[in-house]
């Protein structure tokens, strides 16, 4: 059982109510699928989610050093063929640069924020892969997918 508590504002030389706060309320949940993930140091919700999303979310949110940690990868410099001859300037401005850096500063490119986000999605595949190999994860993933197709069906008749 939760109480109410209830806050108190100054007018004039009286006290009147101007709030409420109800442990209850703010446990509860509207109508609709949510994930709900503690962890040390919080907790996170998400609000009115497909259901087929749940492990990429609860996977990314498990995950996030890991994906940092590929698209940190997926978006370091890298060489790339060079399609159009350098001037003379730009050769001799190169060249130096080489020479600071080493031969592997002859051609850079960045991958573009496509190619991170799918190293990214791979990271979260796998780690859900990991998250849904433990039976009790599976048995518990399979029984929230099938309530929530009970939901739907019931919501539809």
């Amino acid at each position: 059982m939760s109480k109410e508590i209830i806050f108190y504002v100054k007018q004039g030389r009286r006290y009147v109510p101007h709030s409420a706060y109800s442990s209850e309320f703010c446990d509860s949940f509207p109508k609709g699928t949510h994930l709900v993930q503690s962890y040390p140091g919080g907790t996170s919700r998400r609000f009115n989610i497909d259901p087929a999303y749940a492990p990429m979310i609860a996977a990314g949110r498990v995950a996030e050093d890991a994906i940092s940690e590929v698209i940190r990868k997926a978006t370091d410099l890298r060489m790339k063929p060079r399609q159009t001859p350098l001037t003379p300037k730009q050769k001799e401005a190169w060249d130096n640069l080489v020479k600071e850096f080493g031969e592997d500063a002859r051609q850079l490119e960045w991958p573009s924020a496509r190619e991170a986000c799918e190293e990214a999605v791979k990271a979260m595949t796998v780690e859900a892969d990991k998250l849904l190999q433990h039976p009790a994860a599976r048995k518990a993933y399979d029984n929230f997918l099938l309530v929530c197709k009970l939901v739907q069906e019931t919501e539809h008749e």
